[in-house]
């Protein structure tokens, strides 16, 4: 599986690029939002070494690494990213959006985007792992369709489609 390029109302997930690293250093700059994850903000350096790794791929036959980084078409500017980690036919995805841009429900419109291009794509069955205390991704989650479970991976809550 290939990541392309697919839009929502008001954002385009663009293919992830080595040269988006200075644009999402400033997007990930904010502390805060390693607040559930751990981590400090990587400098556009090392975004740069991490999207090289990132676009070549795993290597291992059967798994695909996609990545998109996230434009808000009305501003063209990019607000954080999205990302699915493909085995088979699961998916495990995640997203991050820069604190500027929180709370206007960008989170949620590209999560339900990615899943749905997904399961366009083959994924049967989608997961993500949320902190229990982030309510916020829980939300995003939920608006995605996938379903909080029980189960506790590294102290993260399973939610599936």
């Amino acid at each position: 599986m290939i990541a392309t390029r697919f839009v929502t109302d008001r954002l385009a997930m663009l293919p992830l690029r080595v040269e988006y690293a200075d644009a999402m250093a400033k997007v990930l700059a904010d502390s805060k939002l390693y607040e559930f994850t751990g981590g400090e903000p990587p400098t556009a350096e090392a975004l740069a070494e991490r999207y090289r790794r990132q676009v070549v791929g795993p290597g291992r036959p059967g798994e695909s690494w996609l990545n998109w980084v996230i434009s808000a078409t009305q501003y063209d500017e990019l607000v954080g990213y999205v990302q699915a980690t493909v085995l088979g036919d699961e998916a495990e995805i995640a997203w991050v959006l820069g604190t500027a841009w929180q709370g206007q429900g960008y989170a949620k419109e590209a999560a339900v985007g990615l899943v749905g291009w997904l399961v366009a794509h083959g994924a049967a069955r989608i997961i993500a792992h949320i902190h229990p205390d982030h309510t916020a991704s829980a939300a995003v989650a939920a608006a995605a369709g996938l379903r909080r479970t029980e189960q506790l991976v590294d102290g993260e809550v399973l939610w599936v489609r």
